[in-house]
């Protein structure tokens, strides 16, 4: 088995695409207008829109309802990331903190509340962990 992809389900897939863009630096593929895919070298973050949802069950995904799922991107300097986005991003949940386990972290949401967190591991046992 291999993890491939997380996928947020959104009522506005234009901003919720653009936002990523913006703060990812990664241009999305989109497959049509209800599907889109910001694809890095390990993992991809699928975006679909609400007209999505009937496809797998009707009412089996609700958009900005998320409170327990981190999306998570690994960053060459989680501060220089800070600098760049603080005028982008409305909602920094923690500004740039070295976590106990070695990551420095900047916690923040998207435009729909789903919470994002670009880290840095700044520890040897972090670095070693994630080979940097």
């Amino acid at each position: 088995m291999d993890f491939v992809s997380i996928r947020v389900i959104t009522d506005d897939i234009d901003r919720l695409v653009g936002f990523y863009e913006t703060v990812t630096g990664v241009r999305a593929a989109w497959g049509n207008e209800d599907f889109a895919e910001l694809r890095t070298a390990h993992g991809t973050l699928a975006i679909g829109s609400t007209r999505t949802v009937a496809l797998f069950a009707p009412g089996s995904a609700r958009p900005a309802a998320n409170r327990t799922v981190i999306i998570e991107f690994l960053v060459d300097d989680v501060d220089a990331a800070y600098e760049k986005l603080k005028d982008t991003v409305a909602d920094v949940v923690t500004e740039p903190t070295t976590m106990p386990w070695g990551n420095r972290a900047l916690l923040f949401r998207d435009p729909d509340g789903n919470m994002v967190n670009f880290f840095t591991p700044v520890t040897p046992e972090a670095i070693e962990r994630f080979g940097r």
